[in-house]
């Protein structure tokens, strides 16, 4: 059973970077603050596959039925029924 942010998001600690990286971008728009943004999102994602790669290699089955029903950024909007 998924319990937690794990349970709307397969990579909620990484969303939660984004998210602060977007608010420093707000609060302090300087360039190199621009620059950075897009290549620090970009990085994030290309780490989040690659452990996801790894991930499915130690628990194949267990991991794509996980993947199936779980998005691994944006979370759906419906709302859940609790699992048991």
């Amino acid at each position: 059973m998924t319990m937690g942010a794990y349970a709307y998001i397969r990579h909620p600690q990484y969303v939660a970077f984004i998210a602060i990286m977007f608010g420093f971008l707000l609060q302090w728009p300087t360039i190199p603050t621009l620059m950075m943004f897009p290549i620090l999102v970009w990085m994030y994602v290309r780490l989040a596959k690659a452990e996801e790669r790894q991930v499915r290699a130690e628990f194949p089955e267990a991991y794509l039925r996980y993947a199936e029903t779980i998005p691994a950024f944006i979370p759906h909007l419906r709302v859940r029924a609790p699992e048991r």
